[in-house]
């Protein structure tokens, strides 16, 4: 039996393994302790468990505000990485908690 070629959008070429390389393959993960592959429930088990994108229906959304900082505090945010708006938002999160209205 041939191996089939796949070519992936970005130009990648793989060579897929026959049926009976697999089965070879498999069988020896299957006798490695160290390399066995995971069953369904691991598999569920290591899925992450924070939602990534726009939330479910219902769920509150966030608003979009104009907010005037010093440049210094900006850059300070920014330099923090991706997400810093997240973390901008829970520290007032955290704030609002201890300064009740």
């Amino acid at each position: 039996m041939s191996r089939t070629t796949v070519k992936t959008r970005d130009g990648r070429v793989f060579q897929m393994p026959t049926d009976e390389e697999d089965a070879k393959i498999y069988a020896a993960a299957m006798a490695d302790p160290d390399a066995r592959p995971m069953d369904d429930d691991e598999w569920r088990a290591a899925l992450p468990t924070a939602r990534i994108g726009r939330p479910p229906h219902g769920v509150p959304l966030k608003s979009p505000v104009t907010l005037r900082l010093d440049v210094d505090v900006l850059a300070a945010l920014r330099a923090t990485g991706k997400g810093w708006q997240t973390r901008v938002n829970d520290a007032m999160r955290e704030w609002v908690k201890t300064h009740a209205a």
